[in-house]
């Protein structure tokens, strides 16, 4: 029986599985993983792309020991929204972190909220929509 042990010791391959698991959950969006002590591991597109690789985020992320949503001002995702958490020990200490970049930080959904009444006139000529002949009701 294979068995896997984290620590804040683990290379990139000992990351792998994990990472390459957690790539294909989340419908192959770029993943980022490192621990504490040793260079990461980066997956995009169903490969690896970097087996040593750092993020700022993932940094920030064991050394504050919390989850982080933000966009990245340098880095590999600059500009792209992303949510790293720690990979803690028994005692709570991080030990890694891993990351995924965080397609709903994509979507602004007060903008999109506030641009609604606007788009529905653009769709259908007024507020609200739809128009009374366009109403299931008129169909019948």
């Amino acid at each position: 029986m294979h068995r896997y042990v984290l620590s804040c010791n683990a290379a990139s391959e000992d990351l792998e599985p994990v990472v390459l698991a957690v790539h294909e959950l989340i419908h192959r969006l770029p993943v980022t993983a490192k621990s504490a002590d040793r260079d990461g591991i980066r997956v995009e597109d169903g490969r690896i792309i970097n087996r040593v690789y750092n993020g700022p985020v993932l940094l920030d992320a064991i050394a504050r020991n919390q989850t982080i949503k933000t966009t990245p001002t340098s880095g590999a995702y600059k500009g792209v929204p992303v949510t790293v958490t720690p990979i803690r020990d028994r005692e709570g200490n991080a030990i890694g972190a891993i990351g995924i970049v965080d397609i709903t930080g994509i979507f602004d959904l007060a903008t999109l909220m506030e641009h609604q009444s606007a788009i529905l006139k653009q769709v259908c000529g007024k507020d609200p929509c739809p128009l009374d002949s366009e109403k299931i009701s008129s169909r019948r």
